[in-house]
């Protein structure tokens, strides 16, 4: 188990601007995929974005364009730049890891973090 923590949530206008942090507690970090999941109210948690060890990353269609991850392995972090946001990314936002190097299942999670946008 890895332990996650997310910062950076919070309440904005829609078209505005979040940045979403995640620190890892793990000395493995840099062979661990990363992923960014979230869940609005009442449905289900979804996977928004997910990096892998070798920074190649994927996007769900609804935030491909508008959402970019990165990752800093030296900083054991792996970020969530959400621009353009609409009223419809309002979720609580989760981040995880996965033993895998290329890819999920995701095993650890943070506590996750409130995202909302209002119109």
């Amino acid at each position: 188990q890895v332990h996650l923590e997310e910062s950076g949530g919070g309440s904005v206008q829609a078209g505005g601007s979040l940045t979403l942090s995640c620190v890892a507690s793990t000395s493995i970090f840099g062979f661990l995929t990363m992923g960014w999941h979230r869940q609005p109210p009442g449905k289900e948690r979804e996977l928004v974005a997910q990096i892998t060890s070798g920074s190649s990353s994927n996007y769900v269609d609804s935030v491909a364009g508008r959402f970019t991850i990165s990752r800093d392995n030296a900083k054991n972090t792996v970020n969530l730049q959400m621009n353009s946001l609409k009223p419809e990314d309002t979720a609580v936002y989760y981040c995880a890891a996965s033993p895998q190097s290329r890819s999920g299942p995701f095993r650890s999670w943070g506590q996750g973090t409130q995202v909302t946008v209002s119109s």
